[in-house]
């Protein structure tokens, strides 16, 4: 009869270490949904830091170069360098507009 305890007492602590494997605390099921987070994570901070990269970039391109400054002043504000003349071009009532107003050079030596 004494020869059943000791391999009651081992599938009892296997059953009990099984329980705390699937469904206890820290689980796979558990670890699995934090590998997933971690992975999204890391997909964020990858397309992040090529924004970041991005800005960089244009940031010391605007530190540098005095051509990028105009390009800017020019698409996004409109200005012109003088002797140039700006020409607006106004669509029918019916038609989309353009993407984006650009001032046009009135010829090749306007500085």
């Amino acid at each position: 009869m004494r020869r059943w305890w000791p391999f009651a007492l081992l599938l009892l602590a296997l059953a009990g270490l099984q329980f705390k494997l699937w469904l206890g605390e820290g689980a796979l099921g558990e670890a699995r949904v934090l590998e997933e987070r971690v992975a999204d994570q890391r997909r964020e901070n990858a397309r992040l830091q090529q924004r970041n990269d991005a800005l960089s970039a244009e940031v010391e391109d605007l530190k540098s170069g005095e051509a990028a400054v105009e390009d800017r002043a020019r698409s996004e504000l409109g200005m012109i360098k003088p002797g140039e003349t700006f020409y607006r071009v106004v669509e029918p009532a019916g038609a989309t507009p353009p993407a984006a107003e650009a001032p046009r050079d009135a010829g090749e030596g306007g500085e």
